[in-house]
C-alpha cells in the first residue's frame, strides 16, 4: 500500500478556512491552513505558486473572494491590516529611508500607542543596538533584514508574516542569518509564517512545511513527512525521480530520491552524463526509457551499470 502520512492536528493560532482569490488569470483555490501558537511554519513552493498572495490575504493587504481568516480565535476577514495584529516583513523590507533605525522601530509603536521601550528591547534581542542611529540606506542587506524583523516584532504581533525574508541577503550571510532566526524564534517564541522557494531555508527553519503549487496547498507536515511525498507534483518539485512502479514490480507510481539510487541490483541503466558538484557526482541515467538522476560518491566505472533503489515511496 502507498505511504500515507496524516497531517498533524494543530490547535490553531492562525486559521485560514476555504480561502479563494482570483487575480487576473491566477486563482488561489480553497486554501485551508492551521498554524499553531509559537510554530514556525514555512510555506514552500515554486515562483508563481501563490505564496505571496496568500500572505497578503492573511495580512489584509488584499481582500479574499471567499472563505474566512481567524487569528487568535478572532475572525479578522473584514478587518484592515492595522487591526489584525500581524507583523509583516515584505521582500523589500519597506523601511523608511528618511528615518533612523530607531525611528523605524518606534513608528508602529507610536501608531498603536505602545511603549517606545519595546524598540530598545527588541533591538537588544536581535543585536542591532549599534545600528539605532543609522539610516537604512547605510546598512547591508543582512542589517536591513534584522531591522525589518525587529520593527515587525516590536509591536508584539500575534503572527509574523515573512515574505522571502532572506532573498536580498548575500549568500555568505544567509546561513548565519538562518542560525540567528532559529535562535530569535526560540528566545522570543513568536508565531511565524515564512514564505520561500528555498529548500535550505524551509528544512533549516521550519517546525512544519506547507507545499504550495498552482494556488493550492497540496501537502503539509514536518520536514520528515514532506520528504515522504504524497503527490506527484510535490515529488517532482522536491527533486525526486518519479517512475512507473513496474520497474520495481509495483503498481502505480514511485518516487525515489537521487541519493537513494545506488550501484548494485538488477536494474540496467545507461550513464548519460556525469557532473562533479563539489561534494559528489550528479549522474544522469537512462532507466527503462526514463531519465533518472543519481547522487553518487564515486564516478560510474562504465557506460552501462546496474542499480537499485535503496528506498522509494509509492505516490
Amino acid at each position: 500500500m502507498p505511504n500515507r502520512v496524516r497531517d498533524v492536528e494543530v490547535v490553531a493560532l492562525l486559521e485560514v478556512v476555504g480561502v479563494s482569490k482570483r487575480v487576473g488569470d491566477f486563482r488561489i483555490k480553497n486554501v485551508n491552513l492551521k498554524v499553531g501558537n509559537g510554530e514556525y511554519f514555512v510555506l514552500l513552493g515554486p515562483n508563481g505558486a501563490g505564496k505571496t498572495l496568500l500572505l497578503e490575504l492573511i495580512a489584509g493587504i488584499r481582500r479574499h473572494d471567499e472563505g474566512r481568516i481567524y487569528i487568535g480565535g478572532r475572525d479578522v476577514s473584514d478587518l484592515p491590516p492595522e487591526r489584525r495584529n500581524v507583523g509583516y516583513v515584505p521582500q523589500n523590507y519597506a523601511l523608511f529611508p528618511h528615518m533612523s533605525v530607531r525611528e523605524n522601530l518606534e513608528f508602529g509603536l507610536r501608531m498603536r500607542g505602545m511603549p517606545l521601550e519595546n524598540a530598545d528591547r527588541i533591538a537588544r534581542a536581535l543585536g542591532i543596538t549599534h545600528l539605532l542611529e543609522r539610516k537604512p540606506t547605510s546598512l547591508s542587506g543582512g542589517e536591513r533584514q534584522r531591522v525589518a524583523l525587529a520593527r515587525a516584532l516590536a509591536i508584539e504581533p500575534e503572527v509574523m508574516l515573512l515574505d522571502e525574508p532572506l532573498s536580498n541577503v548575500d549568500p555568505h550571510a544567509r546561513f548565519r542569518l538562518m542560525e540567528e532566526m532559529r535562535r530569535w524564534h526560540s528566545e522570543l517564541e513568536f508565531t511565524a509564517v515564512h514564505v520561500t522557494h528555498s529548500f535550505e531555508e524551509a528544512f533549516k527553519l521550519a517546525d512544519r512545511i506547507g507545499i504550495m503549487m498552482d494556488g493550492e496547498i497540496v501537502q503539509t507536515g514536518s520536514v520528515e513527512e514532506i520528504l515522504r511525498p504524497r503527490d506527484r507534483r510535490v515529488a517532482e518539485f522536491l527533486g525526486f525521480n518519479v517512475l512507473d512502479g513496474r520497474v520495481v514490480g509495483r503498481r502505480g507510481t514511485i518516487a525515489v530520491r537521487p541519493d537513494d539510487v545506488v550501484v548494485g541490483g538488477d536494474l540496467e541503466a545507461e550513464v548519460l552524463s556525469v557532473d562533479w558538484t563539489g561534494y559528489a557526482f550528479r549522474v544522469k541515467l537512462g532507466v527503462d526509457g526514463k531519465e533518472v538522476t543519481a547522487i553518487m560518491s564515486e564516478r560510474p566505472k562504465s557506460g552501462k551499470i546496474k542499480i537499485t533503489f535503496r528506498k522509494f515511496f509509492e505516490i
